[in-house]
């Protein structure tokens, strides 16, 4: 699994390889929706991640926000398949706290192959209510959450008050912080993530 900024790097690389024909705000909201579940304790990861099947890059009849959801959920998927090849999780740190410090550093990572983030940003802000599985205050709240965390490239503080809006995971937060300092120093577990980018799609 990836975090946000990871997963809107991905969906600029598709739509630049595919030209899409999707509209392209709606998509990019759908594709970082599904992680929702981080702030709305009542769902479950199933409720989010394993609503299509099959998994893939057909998206047929689905409109802009589903075909986002669904990329999301195959990124997901994809990027697993490409860290395992490398044997990514053999570095000291890449699987602690259930792979959250990894998937922010690739976060940090990638965040300058994207240069579009105000616009992201102004959307996340004002985002149109596109789905009806969580109440509207948990909606705004989670693309909020987001528009913050997007506004520059993330560091060890940033990811640490994004981490502390997460019910579950609050009270890990510095040792998250701690592990990504663990990965920085590896140039190599840099490198494998920036190949998950080239090959996602």
């Amino acid at each position: 699994m990836a975090s946000q900024v990871a997963h809107i790097i991905y969906a600029d690389r598709y739509f630049k390889k595919y030209h899409a024909k999707f509209n392209r705000d709606e998509f990019m909201l759908g594709c970082i929706f599904p992680d929702i579940r981080r702030i709305d304790v009542r769902l479950k990861r199933a409720d989010t991640h394993l609503c299509f099947e099959p998994v893939d890059l057909n998206f047929q009849g689905m409109s802009s926000f589903n075909a986002g959801w669904k990329f999301h959920v195959y990124c997901d998927m994809r990027r697993e398949e490409i860290l395992a090849k490398y044997g990514f999780y053999d570095f000291p740190g890449a699987a602690d706290f259930w792979h959250i410090p990894s998937k922010l550093f690739e976060d940090e990572v990638l965040y300058s192959q994207f240069n579009n983030w105000e616009k992201l940003v102004n959307l996340c802000n004002n985002p149109p209510r596109l789905n009806r599985l969580v109440s509207h205050e948990t909606w705004e709240l989670w693309y909020a959450i987001n528009a913050r965390y997007f506004e520059k490239k993330p560091n060890s503080q940033t990811m640490r008050a994004l981490i502390s809006k997460f019910p579950k995971l609050a009270s890990i937060a510095k040792d998250v912080s701690r592990v990504v300092d663990k990965l920085r120093k590896d140039k190599r577990v840099a490198e494998i993530l920036e190949k998950v980018e080239e090959k996602v799609v």
